[in-house]
């Protein structure tokens, strides 16, 4: 390997190093939560599709965007909890405060970002680009109401 690859994958291993338990376990179960969301959104389009398929496709547009947006889904988790972190071991609120706003932000761009590119790219269907985005809250809230654990 390349001495640059050898470095960013070392920097990768530093910065999960530092990332703490909960934030890793909890990130797991939003994956674990998106998978299910995904198959079952592919399963509706694969439906819809052989029931109206002059208007809904099941094409690579449909699992491409799936994927892109569960992949925005699960990173906004992640560093909504990573920010979490941060704030937690600030020395003072205002600091902490300050640092969820910013992830806040951030992470609010970034899923516009996709959005855009979701409704734009042809390579993405929309709907199944933008749906994923929902899945984390929307399986939070379930397995709140179910008390099952994933």
């Amino acid at each position: 390997m390349s001495e640059t690859v050898t470095k960013g994958m070392d920097n990768m291993s530093s910065i999960l190093d530092n990332v703490q338990p909960a934030v890793k376990k909890e990130t797991k179960r939003i994956i674990k939560i998106t998978i299910v969301g995904l198959i079952l959104m592919w399963i509706l389009f694969a439906v819809l599709h052989f029931a109206m398929p002059d208007k809904v496709p099941l094409d690579y547009t449909v699992f491409l965007g799936g994927i892109g947006g569960g992949a925005v889904a699960v990173l906004n988790f992640f560093l909504m909890g990573l920010a979490v972190q941060k704030a937690a071991s600030a020395s003072d609120e205002g600091t902490a405060r300050m640092k969820l706003k910013a992830s806040y932000s951030q992470r609010f761009l970034m899923q516009i970002l996709w959005v855009i590119l979701a409704i734009v790219a042809p390579c993405f269907h929309f709907v199944a680009g933008i749906a994923p985005l929902l899945f984390p809250g929307t399986g939070i809230k379930l397995m709140g109401i179910f008390h099952n654990k994933i």
